[in-house]
């Protein structure tokens, strides 16, 4: 039995959705739980020759016996979450808490609408913040309000303690990244909650205690959408020089993009309590690791700079990305 919870370092875009999909083929969970904000998150990843982009649906959805569960913390817009039911081919595995927050064309249409959300903060106008904003004040309407998801309707909570009970193994993907969190990230250019692993386990309905492992996904170097800080941004030029060019999945907004930001890192690990990095996209930093899947093949810088991450957050490098198919994929757990 373990419980794993996969959590973003820096401020999203880290590769969550690859590392979840490979955690789901290889360790085969019982239970796969989507948390974090909702559909303003899109988790990209390839499998079996077709590229996915998940923002509901959890990307484990690969491995074809798990129960695939979106939790009460979670906001559900009803048109995306049905067609990825479809997509994932996952109509008799997916469950949804009746006490999820449902968002509202009126919630689009005022993220839209707000020129302190669209401009100043750089939401991604899918309705997310205003929906949290009326769960806030109570008068949020819930996935057991609409017909069109009675069927898929969950107590989440319940399957998934009962299955930890049972000795089960259950997989919890966050979203978003550490900075971005409401509380500890770069207010106010932040999401409309938390984003740490703690938020997570409440999100799905786990207790602390019940965790075994805490997954940091960091990307070889940082990036971010939207407006804030960002302490180690490189210049459009630069940044096109070396071939790190990125678009959001959900947006399509260019991404802004910077070098690994070691000290940003270390309290991202040290707030969600992290036991295991996962480095993504290393294979964009260093093209030659394309592909690799054992350590020692690895170059000597290459080799450097894992060490270095590992020894200056204090946390060991267990998974390590090679390029953007789940068998690229270098396990040391």
């Amino acid at each position: 039995m373990s419980v794993t919870i996969v959590a973003g370092g820096f401020w999203g875009d880290e590769g969550k959705g690859k590392v979840c999909a490979y955690l789901a083929v290889t360790d085969r969970p019982a239970v796969i739980a989507r948390a974090g904000v909702g559909p303003n998150a899109g988790h990209t990843f390839e499998f079996e020759g077709r590229k996915y982009i998940m923002r509901q649906v959890p990307c484990g959805f690969v491995y074809p016996q798990a129960r695939l569960l979106i939790g009460p913390g979670v906001l559900v817009n009803p048109d995306v979450t049905l067609r990825e039911i479809e997509v994932a081919g996952a109509a008799d595995r997916v469950g949804i808490d009746a006490k999820c927050t449902v968002i509202e064309p009126e919630h689009i249409e005022a993220d839209k609408g707000s020129a302190h959300l669209s401009q100043t903060v750089g939401t991604t106008a899918t309705g997310c913040g205003p929906a949290n904003e009326a769960r806030t004040a109570r008068r949020a309407r819930l996935a057991r309000d609409f017909p069109a998801l009675q069927p898929y309707l969950a107590d989440v909570a319940g399957e998934v303690n009962d299955a930890i009970n049972h000795g089960l193994s259950v997989l919890v993907e966050g979203t978003q990244g550490f900075g971005l969190s409401l509380y500890h990230g770069d207010y106010p250019f932040v999401t409309s909650k938390d984003t740490t692993a703690s938020t997570f386990c409440a999100d799905v309905g786990i207790g602390p205690t019940r965790v075994t492992d805490v997954i940091l996904i960091l990307k070889a170097y940082a990036s971010r959408v939207g407006q804030g800080p960002f302490p180690t941004e490189l210049p459009i030029e630069e940044v096109a020089r070396r071939g790190w060019e990125e678009f959001g999945a959900v947006t399509g907004r260019r991404r802004r993009i910077g070098e690994f930001d070691f000290a940003f890192a270390r309290r991202s690990a040290m707030l969600n309590g992290a036991t295991q990095l996962a480095i993504t996209n290393l294979d964009r930093r260093f093209p030659e690791v394309l592909g690799i899947t054992r350590r020692d093949e690895l170059p000597a810088e290459v080799q450097i700079f894992l060490a270095r991450v590992a020894e200056e957050i204090g946390v060991p490098v267990t998974l390590i990305s090679t390029g953007p198919k789940i068998e690229h994929m270098i396990d040391e757990r």
